[in-house]
Formats: structure tokens, C-alpha cells, sequence
């Protein structure tokens, strides 16, 4: 299952996969209901559950992982954050989503604990992103992050991370893709990208960021984002608060315009948008990820 996702992901082949947001519930059949509804499992190669975005209590991503993958035969990209655990519970989540085939993990340091709905909630912090594919990679040559070997060698885990899709320095993108590809990174996600052009750049810094690597790490792929844009207040919100990610004033301008005519008009015109951008994605790169906030009807629209 993960060696054809990898296989899949190398090749010049079209690659999607699509976010998942565990909810605020003890369960997780709705979204695999509304999976099934769609029939999105026949449309993308894997899933991703995301792990206490926003740093908001929801259901474990590793749970929601394991239910995707037993009810669709899907390899799962699950989110690990370092937010909300030390070196020991990361490395005994690991141990224990290795036993169930939990083996493709998306290595993410975790937004501020600040923001959380839960009372004084305070961050664990260890150390970032970084520091868990240190410790994916010691898994994968058989010990702990101590340097302790373990009896039975844990099966392969294969090991994913982010990066902004945009900054005012793009240079300092540029290094901190070298860092996570040092580190083992098979496959970079960005944050979702708007702009042809700034997708273009991106490829061009991954590409130079690989320069010099002779073995597998070689072989690590850039994972364009896609975040389908259908209200103007989204739009205006990610455009002003939300760093790292570049939304082009086509956009603004289309979607005012739209939205004075009414609700209707705006959805038609945000994802006539969001549609040409997945297809000029593909035009130039065969990797992308779509999170659409469980708006899987939206999800359907562009991959249909």
C-alpha cells in the first residue's frame, strides 16, 4: 500500500491527495460516510488526518488514519505534531502506529498552544518538525533517538513535512526545504498556493534545494497545496492573516465582484477559480494536496 503511494508519488504521474480534519466528537464514521458518498477513495491515491489544527481539541489523528486505511485499502498520511508531546510519547506513538501500519507520518511542529479551546493549555515544544524526522529516520535504521537498538526493527516509516508556499525572503524557503530533505523527508506539502507563478518559483527552489544529494534523499518530492477558495471573506482572511501563503488580487477582485451579485454567484466564481488552478497545477507538476476543510462536495468538484 505505501510502497505504491511512494512509487506513485515518484513517478511523472498524476498524485492527489486529500485532507482530512478529524472533528470535535468521539467518532469518525461521518467523514468516512461522506468519503463514501463521494466516492472520493476511487478518485485519489491516499488521505491525510490532520492532528489538533489551530492546536483544537478533535479526534486523533492516528485513530482516524487507521479507520481510513481498514475502511478504503488507503494509505494514510497521518499528522504528528511536536506541540503536544516530548521525545518519549512521540517515540511510543510511533511505536505503537507502526504495529497497526500507521507508517506514513506528516511531521509538523504544531501551531501556538496560545490559540487552543482547552484551559491553560501549554505547549510541549521539545524541539520542531525537524527533530521528528531526526527521530523517523533513527527509527528506520532500527533504534530510538537515543541511539538504543530495538529487538524487532520497526517496519519502514516513510516521512512527509511542510513548507510556506510563500514569503517576502523565498531564498529562506529554499533552506529550510534543504534541512527536511537533509533529514529524510520524502515529500514536502506546501501551504496552499494561488499563483501560477508562485508555484513555478517553489519547483524551481525544491529542485535547487535536492543539489548535491546522491542517495535516496534525491528522490524527495515537492506536494503542491490546494485550498479551494469559494467566499470572499475566505479570501480576504488568508490574504491578511494567515503568513506564509499569497493570495493574487485576481482573486479578491473576482470574488467582489461576485460576491455583490449574491451567494450563488460567489461559490460559481470561487470554484471556477479553485478549478483552473488545479488544472494549471497539473499542467506543470504532476503532485498535489487538496484540504478543503471536510467540504468533500467542493473536493469532488475539482477532481471529478
Amino acid at each position: 500500500m505505501f510502497n505504491k503511494l511512494i512509487k506513485k508519488l515518484q513517478s511523472d504521474q498524476k498524485y492527489i491527495t486529500l485532507e482530512t480534519t478529524p472533528s470535535h466528537e468521539p467518532i469518525f464514521d461521518n467523514i468516512i460516510s461522506k468519503i463514501k458518498e463521494f466516492d472520493l477513495d476511487k478518485k485519489v491515491d491516499g488521505f491525510t488526518t490532520t492532528d489538533n489544527p489551530l492546536a483544537k481539541l478533535k479526534y486523533n489523528s492516528f485513530f482516524a488514519a487507521l479507520k481510513l486505511q481498514q475502511n478504503f485499502n488507503k494509505p494514510v498520511i497521518a499528522t504528528l505534531s511536536m506541540r503536544d508531546r516530548n521525545k518519549i510519547a512521540l517515540q511510543s506513538d510511533l511505536l505503537g502506529a507502526n504495529d497497526f501500519d500507521i507508517r506514513a507520518i506528516l511531521s509538523l511542529t504544531g501551531d501556538p498552544a496560545s490559540m487552543s479551546d482547552q484551559p491553560r493549555t501549554t505547549g510541549v515544544f521539545e524541539g520542531n518538525s525537524n527533530m521528528l524526522l531526526e527521530i523517523i529516520n533513527s527509527f528506520n535504521n532500527g533504534m530510538d533517538y537515543s541511539g538504543k537498538l530495538f529487538k524487532t526493527k520497526p517496519k519502514t516509516i516513510y516521512p512527509f513535512s511542510v513548507i510556506n508556499s510563500y514569503s517576502k525572503k523565498m531564498e529562506k524557503l529554499k533552506k529550510r526545504m534543504r534541512k527536511k530533505v537533509q533529514n529524510h523527508t520524502i515529500g514536502i506539502i506546501t501551504q496552499p498556493v494561488y499563483d501560477i507563478e508562485n508555484a513555478k518559483e517553489l519547483i524551481s527552489l525544491f529542485n535547487e534545494s535536492k543539489v548535491g544529494f546522491t542517495d535516496d534523499r534525491k528522490n524527495a518530492q515537492l506536494i503542491i497545496g490546494i485550498f479551494p477558495i469559494t467566499k470572499l471573506r475566505t479570501a480576504q482572511f488568508l490574504s491578511a492573516h494567515v503568513p506564509g501563503i499569497y493570495v493574487p488580487q485576481l482573486w479578491l477582485d473576482k470574488l467582489t465582484i461576485a460576491s455583490k451579485i449574491g451567494i450563488k454567484e460567489e461559490y460559481k466564481v470561487g470554484i471556477e477559480l479553485s478549478q483552473n488552478l488545479v488544472n494549471d497545477m497539473l499542467s506543470i507538476h504532476s503532485n498535489i494536496h487538496i484540504m478543503t476543510a471536510n467540504q468533500f462536495d467542493i473536493a469532488n468538484e475539482l477532481i471529478k
